[in-house]
């Protein structure tokens, strides 16, 4: 920071802005030859080998001094951004809850919000109980129609091999009791 030999507080403003523009100029002019120059690079693109100006100090003590401004600047602009955070807070919460009325508004508010997430709640709760009952009914009927098909095929083979069993044991049948009378007659005829 320079220092002026006055105390008014605007003293040596016109000088430093005279100051900074006619560094700027310089700055300007010993640049402009810089940019002229110009090389290839290997993959062919151009790369300019100008500096950028910054408007940071450019000296180890403006840096420091920088440095120096900006530890003492942070943890104040913090520390009233926490303030009017803080502010705005508590304002709106007086704003809020100053009288009865706005207490009960309030109130009435959150209980609408409660009732709001009881009933969505509940909602949920129901939809999931009709679809569980719904699976569980499906499935139950999908067992059922099954046992049902398949009782009905086995009572179907059941009654085919029955059919098929009588069929072939009534010419059986017949057979042996050929026999046995032609047995009989045979030892009959013998005796």
């Amino acid at each position: 920071m320079a220092t002026s030999s006055s105390n008014t507080p605007g003293a040596n403003k016109p000088s430093t802005a005279r100051k900074t523009s006619a560094a700027r100029k310089s700055s300007a002019r010993s640049n402009a030859g810089r940019t002229s120059t110009s090389r290839r690079s290997p993959a062919g693109t151009r790369r300019s080998t100008t500096t950028s100006t910054s408007t940071g100090p450019k000296t180890r003590t403006g840096q420091a001094q920088q440095l120096a401004e900006r530890a003492v600047l942070v943890p104040v602009g913090a520390s009233l951004v926490a303030r009017d955070n803080l502010v705005s807070t508590v304002t709106g919460l007086t704003t809020k809850y100053r009288t009865r009325a706005g207490v009960e508004r309030e109130l009435r508010r959150y209980e609408r919000r409660g009732v709001t997430a009881r009933n969505r709640f509940e909602r949920q709760v129901r939809k999931t109980r009709t679809r569980f009952e719904r699976e569980l009914r499906q499935r139950r009927t999908r067992v059922e129609r099954s046992l049902k098909q398949n009782r009905r095929r086995v009572e179907r083979e059941v009654k085919s091999v029955r059919r098929d069993v009588e069929r072939q044991s009534k010419p059986v049948t017949q057979q042996v009791e050929k026999l046995v009378s032609n047995a009989q007659e045979i030892l009959n005829s013998a005796i």
